[in-house]
This record gives C-alpha cells, structure tokens and sequence, in this order.
C-alpha cells in the first residue's frame, strides 16, 4: 500500500522506503547516564527509531540531554517522545525530538480542548520538522468512541480516523498511525479498517504496526509475527515495534526478520506443503530453532486468523547446537502449533497471557515477576491473566483479562478482577501470593 512519505529526522517512513524497525528504552528516562548506555545498545543492535517515555516536564529536559549525548557520539538515530495524559508535554517535547508520540485516548481529556491543543502541537512541529505518531491503543479508546461504537477494531478505526481529519485540517502530513491491541485478530482487523478508508479518502498515512503486551519468550515472539506478518504479507504497514517483556534489545532481532521477510531480502525455510481441505502439513528445513518459530508464525498465522485453515501439522527438521533435530511427530512441533494457534486465537492450552514491555514508567522488576506469574498459573488454562507495569494503559488494555497485576509506584500493586479494582497498595512482595489466593477462592 502506497502511503505518504513521513521524515523523522534521518530516517523516512513510508513511500518506497524499506520498513523501519524500532524499539523502546525501558530505563528510566530521568536517569540520563542508563538511558544513554540503553540507546547505545539498541542503536548497536540495529534500531533504527527509538523511543523514551516522557511522564513530566522533567523528562523533557532529560531528553534533551539524552539527544545531546547520543550526537557526540556520532549517533543520530530519530528519537520518539512517548505522552501520554499531557498535551503540553507533548508539546514541550516536539522541541527536542524527532518525532512525539502522543495517544487519541488520553491527549486530553475534554475533546474540543483536545482539538485545540493538537493544533498547537502540530504548529510546534511543523516549526521542528518534528513528526507525530497517532499512537491508539485498543484499552484507551475512550468513552465517547466506546459508547459510539463499542470497544471494537471499528471504534479504533474511527478514532484515529477523527484524528486523521484533523491532520488534514491543519495542513499536517508528517504523521505515523498505530492501532495496537494485545489481541492478534483485534489488531488484524483495526489496521485493516484504517487502511481500507485511508485509501478511500486518498490520504494514505504511514502505519506503525505492532501487537502491545505480547509478553515474552515463544510466546511473545509468535504473537507478535502472527499479527504483524499477517498485515505486512497484504503490503500494509511501514515500522514495526515487537514489544516482549524483556530486555528491548531482544526485540530487534525478531523484527529485523520481519521487516528482511516482507521487505523481500528473506524466504521461509518451508520446503513443502501439503493441503488437505483445511488442514495444512508444512515440512521445514530450518537453520535455526527462533527461524523455524518465526517462519511457521509468518506462513499459517494470517491463515489461521483468517479461517482459512483450522489445523497445522509440522514436520521436517532445524538445528539446534550443531545437531538436527526432526520435528515429525515430536512434542516441541506439538508445543510450537499449540502455541501458533493460542496466538491467532483459534484455541487455547494454556493461559492467556497479556504483559507490557516496560519502560521508563515502571516502577517494579516487570520481567521477573511476569515470569513467577507464569510459572505459579501456568495451570489455569483459558484464564487471561494481565501483569501490567503502571496505569497509563494497563487497566485499558487488561480490561479482557480475568485477573490483572498493575504497578502503582512505590513498590505497591493493584490487583483487578475483570475492569474492578479488588485489591489496591498490596506491597509488591506481597501481590503474587495475594493474586493467587483471590483466583484460587474464586475457582
């Protein structure tokens, strides 16, 4: 899909440009010195955009020292402020970096003050040469768009879409839009919608593709070329963010496939395939044991979220430690399947989990305690379970979660059954056991 061409400081998004990959710091933005050594890193390993949250006018400033740092070290990759909550900090923000990111949800919570304030910020931009991502998340719609239109891909469509128009209205081009929602077949289905009238209206804006709080590990990893793969595989998408609850430097390599795959510099291992009404028998030759997880996801994830199948069986062989390993009817091709078709939502062995990355708003070890939840409700299978770093989007994008753990700050948690609060201020190293004793007497 052919989309404007939007400028981040050296970096072009979309036109005829290869996808950018991206990625974000989840140090601290006012500690300088972490988030610096971070950016490094990540610019290291091949980041092309990355971006810093900014939750007060303090960080603004660190930022600004942040950008300074990276420039002497002959580092230009494009910085992204990511707001939330404050349309002058957004504002203040567009003075310093390459690009802000600001969320339609919670950019201001009067809608005609909004309107106003994003003119503001757009004229603060169009001043810098600053480019704006359209940032939505499926958990922050909204209550207008959510009593217009439910909590749908269509509401999520729609509300860019108003923003879009505004876009238009202030003579303001240099825009990137995301629609992003844990949910693989929510998130399909948005950017499908946001493309579809984009390209009806004639003004095709860049997209930023990603499914948020994948969580980590095979499962992370799968979820998100599941949704991502389906949409680049249909020629919609620009940059692409994997965001696993790990360290963010493991998220390049997984994008990096994806966009080498979709930009055409990369084919799937899959040597044959094998129909038989709507089942698929796939045979790989992979080089790798994360090359074969990858490609499977790629090849049978828009598939299987599209029912255009309903069972994979995998087969052939991928190396692991120099040595072949054979897939033909063993139970790591029957945990990779289980694990394709948990992601595309097709059926579920085994919990459902939906974790942030974390970033510089986490206020609590977000890795580690995701995994302990893991491993103490790995047997609650079909339960949907949240482990969220701080309130900007967690109960938002919890709000499909039987159970949810959030971050408050000041090592304290907030334990949610379903979008209700049950528990707050539980110190943190209270809140694993306390969440287990409420799912437990609720079974």
């Amino acid at each position: 899909m052919k989309t404007n061409m939007v400028h981040a400081g050296s970096m072009t998004i979309g036109g005829d440009s290869p996808i950018v990959v991206q990625t974000m710091c989840n140090t601290h933005t006012s500690d300088v010195d972490a988030s610096v050594a971070q950016c490094v890193r990540l610019y290291e390993a091949g980041a092309q955009i990355i971006r810093l949250t900014v939750p007060s006018p303090a960080q603004v400033e660190s930022l600004r020292e942040i950008k300074a740092r990276l420039r002497s070290k002959g580092i230009d990759t494009p910085l992204v402020a990511d707001v939330h909550f404050s349309s002058e900090i957004a504002i203040a923000a567009a003075e310093v970096v390459e690009k802000v990111r600001i969320n339609p949800g919670n950019f201001h919570k009067d809608h005609d003050k909004a309107r106003e304030q994003f003119a503001k910020l757009v004229e603060v931009c169009k001043a810098n040469g600053t480019a704006i991502r359209i940032g939505l998340n499926h958990g922050s719609l909204g209550e207008r768009i959510t009593n217009l239109y439910g909590n749908t891909p269509l509401a999520m469509k729609e509300a860019v879409m108003e923003w879009l128009r505004m876009c238009v209205e202030n003579d303001f081009y240099n825009v990137v839009v995301s629609l992003k929602a844990s949910n693989t077949y929510v998130m399909v289905e948005a950017y499908r919608l946001l493309a579809k009238e984009m390209q009806e209206t004639g003004v095709v804006f860049p997209l930023h593709l990603g499914v948020t709080e994948a969580g980590n590990g095979d499962g992370g990893r799968i979820k998100s070329a599941v949704g991502i793969s389906a949409l680049l595989s249909e020629g919609i998408g620009n940059t692409i963010r994997v965001s696993l609850t790990e360290d963010p430097e493991n998220e390049i390599p997984v994008a990096q496939y994806l966009a080498d795959r979709y930009d055409r510099k990369l084919n799937s291992t899959m040597v044959s395939l094998v129909l038989e009404g709507k089942k698929a028998v796939a045979t790989y030759a992979a080089p790798s044991r994360e090359r074969l997880l990858l490609d499977f996801a790629c090849d049978f994830g828009k598939r299987l979220l599209d029912k255009e199948l309903d069972e994979v069986v995998l087969c052939g062989t991928y190396i692991d430690e120099g040595k072949e390993i054979v897939l033909d009817g063993s139970d790591y091709a029957e945990y990779l399947t289980d694990e394709l078709m948990q992601a595309a939502r097709r059926r579920f062995y085994r919990p459902e989990y939906i974790a942030c990355p974390g970033c510089g708003r986490t206020m609590y070890n977000l890795e580690s305690t995701f995994n302990e939840v893991k491993l103490r409700t790995s047997h609650l299978k079909g339960m949907v379970i949240a482990v969220m770093g701080c309130i900007v989007n967690g109960p938002g994008e919890m709000a499909d979660a039987d159970w949810g753990y959030v971050g408050e700050g000041n090592r304290k948690v907030s334990i949610y059954k379903g979008k209700t609060p049950v528990l707050r201020h539980v110190p943190e190293e209270e809140a694993i056991d306390r969440l287990l004793e409420l799912i437990e007497n609720d079974r």
